[in-house]
């Protein structure tokens, strides 16, 4: 509104009409409308609250500033409190018949057949553990440890060995088979006598001849086996104690009868004869070459003298069939097999006499180097002697081969000291 309008202002040539707008004769009446002045001063600088136009300078001030950007919260906003889409409030329970079922957990598969696996391992175990902890009930104690002096206590351990005439478990039949007559005469005789040296070194398992001469205390010279007939084990114990200097510390005999169930639990054992065997008072008769033999047979075959070198042959045999038997005895198969297994417990049970210090470690330990030491495991020899008769110990081999046993040396066990028949080597 720079301008009047035309025809605006006092007068008579103008119009009247629009004096009280542009100033002139201005009524006096307060509550009249009153004309704004124009400014005449630059206006002042804009609130920072109010609106700004980006980029553009005002007609007399320097230019406006821009929007700042959006910046997003330091911390994030709280969800919306919004009404539940059902309309109903957050604490109002949904009706029944909208609610809706929880997810069915996934059916699991049941593996019966695991269980049952699990269950027959547990009774495999239990039944590995019982049946000899049961077998060691039945195990016959003897006190064969001698009174008086004896040697000091040595490194290792020495097994005495003893293969007795007992026919426990033996019927009539089987007596007259076996050439042992029927009835049992309380095991007082024996065909092998064995030690069985463990320790730091190699097992040694060295076989007595029973022909052999040697001082029994009380009785003078006699033949060795005379001592166990006479004397039961203790006399034999003290007999080889002092003969040899070597303290016996566990004493361990197997009968006749035991040991035919052994080999028949077993299934048999292998046996090699060079020659074919006929000796009917072993009860044997058998062909040349390795073959498979029962438990009558393979006692047979351990107690023949039907040879040219008669005990010094027959030593061997035993040291063969023993070593066969450990070695069926502590095979896989023999855990594996549950009527094997216990066949053979029961069997070895019914065919042991041991000494009543020895306990159920150290016979498991005797039947381990048993079967080891037969098996290439370990040294195999017999007792030193001059001559075939196997009634006279070399003085000179003997001596080196207790002294090597007493100070647990088997390793330093030369061949010259232990052959298969006690010979000297040629």
């Amino acid at each position: 509104m720079s301008e009047r309008p035309p025809g605006s202002g006092s007068g008579p040539a103008g119009d009247d009409r629009y004096n009280w707008l542009y100033g002139a004769n201005q009524p006096t009446d307060p509550d009249a409308t009153q004309a704004i002045p124009r400014p005449s001063e630059p206006s002042p600088t804009p609130d920072s609250d109010q609106t700004q136009v980006v980029g553009q300078s005002g007609p007399t001030g320097p230019a406006q500033q821009s929007i700042p950007p959006y910046r997003e919260p330091a911390e994030p906003l709280p969800p919306p409190n919004l009404p539940p889409p059902s309309g109903r409030s957050a604490t109002e329970p949904e009706a029944p018949w909208r609610q809706q079922p929880p997810p069915a957990k996934p059916k699991k598969k049941r593996r019966w057949w695991l269980r049952i696996i699990l269950a027959l391992f547990v009774l495999w175990i239990l039944f590995l553990i019982i049946v000899p902890i049961w077998a060691w009930s039945k195990i016959d104690k003897v006190d064969a440890e001698p009174d008086g002096n004896r040697p000091d206590d040595q490194p290792g351990t020495t097994y005495l060995v003893v293969g007795s005439d007992s026919r426990e478990g033996l019927s009539k039949e089987e007596g007259k088979d076996l050439g042992t007559g029927g009835e049992s005469i309380g095991g007082q005789r024996t065909d092998t006598i064995m030690l069985l040296h463990v320790g730091d070194g190699q097992p040694l398992l060295l076989s007595i001849p029973r022909d052999s001469e040697v001082p029994i205390p009380g009785q003078g010279d006699g033949k060795i086996n005379s001592a166990f007939s006479s004397g039961g084990p203790q006399l034999l114990v003290q007999t080889i104690e002092q003969e040899s200097g070597i303290r016996i510390d566990d004493y361990v005999e197997i009968g006749f009868g035991g040991f035919v169930n052994i080999v028949d639990a077993l299934g048999g054992v292998e046996i090699c004869p060079d020659e074919a065997i006929n000796d009917r008072k072993a009860g044997l008769d058998i062909e040349g070459g390795c073959q498979e033999a029962d438990g009558t047979t393979a006692l047979g075959y351990a107690r023949t003298r039907d040879f040219a070198i008669s005990d010094l042959q027959r030593v061997q045999n035993q040291r063969e069939v023993i070593g066969e038997i450990g070695d069926g005895a502590t095979s896989p198969w023999t855990v594996i097999n549950p009527l094997r297994y216990w066949d053979v417990t029961n069997s070895g049970a019914d065919s042991l006499r041991i000494g009543e210090n020895v306990g159920p470690l150290s016979l498991m330990r005797f039947a381990w180097n048993m079967a080891h030491v037969t098996g290439g495991g370990g040294i195999s020899c017999t007792m030193p002697i001059t001559d075939a008769s196997a009634t006279t110990w070399d003085p000179e081999r003997s001596e080196e081969l207790f002294g090597l046993i007493i100070e647990d040396r088997t390793d330093d066990v030369s061949k010259r000291l232990c052959t298969q028949t006690g010979l000297p080597r040629q």
